[in-house]
């Protein structure tokens, strides 16, 4: 498949960017989408503000997407508008999606959390650690919907955060994914096994783009987890993780890459060649594993001999916080010490003099 970067520029929601995404954000644009785009309000969040769906397609294959359950990971969002305008242009791919698929997406599940910028909802609650006692409203707005709708496939749409790099390599996890368990041991059922076909469809397209920047999430089982609930029911469900990639820490370049593996996992239902990748393809997708901080700092002892010790590192992580209704990357120091095998979406070694004066001049300076 073939996705020439000048197509996607003139689909790309333009009026969504950066991290902040709330529902006064997409409210317009769900206004005013085509008529056949089917709009319905499917319920409301703790705070009452409302819970939308979109419909659209007239196939047999019912697939079921939703994104920002957790409201501070909004990446996954900007992508499903960027693929419903896709959509609307009518080429001979979007028709046959059309035709072959009825796809259902919930842009946004958790929009008092989305408007706090938090992971939970307004009453605190990991809406993803809710799916068996479903104490939240908007947790039993997606039972419901899945109940009432009936998917054939589900996409559960999230951020990861920028610590996770592919396997034991110094690649950024873009794009992870998981086909989650749905019992302790793990196994293999037929709708987990066609999650991992589908995942491995998406990594072949994907390698194509960001090679080796593509990584298998963490399987332990948590039925309290809405993937492992809906693969517990017997639907083939995808977990999405949007990563970091280098320098985009608004997920613009990442959004991208969801967009083109919707479209990917899109067509190979619809065209019913989900069956061309096996589900042991899934397994060679590399673990994701924790080794990045956003700055690496080596041989810290150069910047004070007293506070470090010869070859001690610091490792910084960006808190992320609202200020003016955009998103602040803060810097805060994560860990002192040997992090020998550890990486840094930016490093410096401050052995090197341009290195160190470099590091002088950033805003960082001064928590050192």
């Amino acid at each position: 498949m073939d996705f020439p970067e000048c197509t996607y520029q003139s689909i790309k929601e333009k009026k969504l960017r950066g991290r902040y995404i709330t529902y006064d954000h997409i409210s317009g644009i769900l206004n005013n989408l085509p008529a056949n785009f089917k709009i319905e309000q499917i319920g409301e969040s703790v705070k009452e503000l409302p819970i939308k769906s979109v419909t659209f397609g007239k196939g047999t294959n019912r697939i079921l997407m939703w994104s920002q359950m957790h409201g501070n990971e909004s990446t996954t969002t900007k992508a499903v508008f960027d693929l419903i305008n896709w959509i609307g242009t009518k080429s001979d791919l979007s028709n046959s999606i059309l035709n072959n698929c009825t796809i259902k997406i919930i842009p946004m599940l958790n929009p008092d959390g989305a408007k706090a910028y938090t992971r939970v909802n307004a009453n605190k609650i990991d809406l993803n650690r809710d799916a068996q006692n479903r104490s939240q409203p908007e947790s039993k707005i997606l039972r419901n919907c899945f109940e009432v709708y009936k998917p054939d496939f589900c996409f559960n749409l999230h951020d990861q955060r920028t610590i996770f790099n592919v396997g034991g390599t110094p690649k950024p996890a873009t794009v992870s994914f998981l086909a989650p368990a749905f019992d302790e041991e793990r196994s293999i059922s037929e709708s987990r096994a066609i999650s991992m076909q589908l995942i491995a469809a998406m990594n072949r397209e994907l390698q194509k783009l960001i090679p080796n920047q593509v990584g298998r999430y963490d399987d332990g089982f948590n039925p309290n987890c809405i993937g492992d609930t809906f693969q517990i029911l017997g639907t083939p469900t995808i977990l999405f993780e949007a990563g970091h990639y280098p320098d985009d820490y608004e997920r613009e370049s990442t959004r991208a890459y969801i967009f083109k593996a919707l479209i990917t996992a899109l067509y190979a239902i619809s065209t019913n060649s989900i069956g061309e990748c096996s589900y042991e393809e899934y397994f060679k997708i590399p673990e994701n594993n924790k080794l990045f901080y956003d700055i690496l700092i080596k041989n810290a002892h150069k910047i004070n001999p007293i506070s470090y010790a010869k070859q001690d590192s610091i490792g910084i992580l960006f808190k992320e916080t609202i200020a003016n209704d955009s998103i602040i990357f803060d810097p805060r120091i994560e860990k002192k010490g040997d992090l020998q095998g550890y990486y840094g979406h930016k490093t410096y070694d401050c052995l090197n003099k341009v290195n160190l004066e470099d590091l002088k001049n950033q805003p960082y300076w001064n928590i050192l």
